[in-house]
């Protein structure tokens, strides 16, 4: 397989196969991610790419899932995508599943009809970043997606038969925003009702410019956080992770069964004594 660095995947695709169908993110401005900062977006040569699916089918033909990099590949254009997921199936006979990461607005671009021909493709779980529910903070951070949009998204993506993967950011509010970024992640979670969900602590990117108002929370600030939007939230049927490196109390579950369980693994944390409230307290060595 031919990469370009860096080369990002989310942590439940580790055992799929990564095929990168263009180099870096579409939109790369927003100021919490550092991610594709050193890349100039374009797409791979399509003949190239074509070549290279066909002999990794004959290298790896017993690959049962892929995982499409980099940013945002949902943005391609409807005919590329199905020509592309065309080639996986013809390259691959027990593929069972396609994944790649995508934003509110990419999935809107597609059409009802495109979407329920992009899943018949085997097209299955669209990673989208919400970070946060509070349009203020993502407009701080100069995320250019709309709330209402990613809500729309999330709801008609689902209702066509594909899978969304949500992520938020906790402390991405701050201590200006916090109250609001907890009300209003936790609103939008229970009109989106994901199939899965996500939480991830924000960590300071060295090099990257900050909001100048933006004031970072504490460590027990951030858990406690998180437990109050666990508590918050009413979801009927989505599995939950909180065990990224970033997280100061790793967590897992599925919501509704093990939401009780969770808050008290948070409390006994944030009674503990152990978290710091003054600072971040020890940060993961890499994200």
């Amino acid at each position: 397989m031919k990469y370009v660095e860096p080369l990002f995947r989310p942590p439940a695709e580790a055992d799929s196969l990564i095929i990168q169908v263009a180099y870096g993110c579409p939109h790369n401005h927003c100021k919490f991610c550092g991610m594709y900062k050193t890349v100039r977006y374009h797409l791979r040569n399509k003949t190239e790419l074509l070549t290279e699916i066909a002999a990794a089918g004959i290298r790896y033909p017993f690959t049962r899932r892929v995982f499409l990099a980099d940013g945002d590949i949902m943005a391609l254009p409807f005919q590329l995508l199905v020509e592309y997921l065309e080639a996986l199936n013809r390259a691959f006979p027990k593929l069972s599943r396609v994944n790649l990461y995508a934003n509110g607005s990419s999935i809107m671009m597609k059409t009802e009809a495109q979407l329920k021909e992009l899943h018949k493709l085997k097209l299955n779980t669209l990673y989208m970043g919400l970070e946060s529910g509070s349009q203020n903070v993502l407009d701080l951070f100069n995320k250019t997606e709309s709330v209402e949009e990613m809500i729309q998204a999330v709801t008609s993506a689902q209702q066509n038969g594909l899978k969304c993967s949500v992520m938020i950011l906790i402390g991405l509010g701050g201590k200006k925003y916090r109250e609001e970024h907890i009300a209003q992640t936790i609103s939008v979670l229970n009109r989106m009702q994901p199939r899965q969900l996500s939480a991830l602590r924000y960590i300071l990117i060295p090099g990257l410019s900050l909001p100048q108002e933006y004031l970072p929370v504490s460590e027990w600030e951030a858990v406690e956080e998180l437990r109050r939007i666990i508590a918050g939230v009413e979801l009927d049927r989505t599995v939950f992770r909180a065990n990224h490196t970033s997280n100061p109390v790793p967590l897992s579950g599925r919501f509704p069964p093990d939401k009780k369980w969770m808050l008290m693994d948070l409390d006994a944390e944030l009674n503990s004594g152990a978290l710091d409230e003054n600072g971040p307290g020890a940060l993961p060595l890499s994200l």
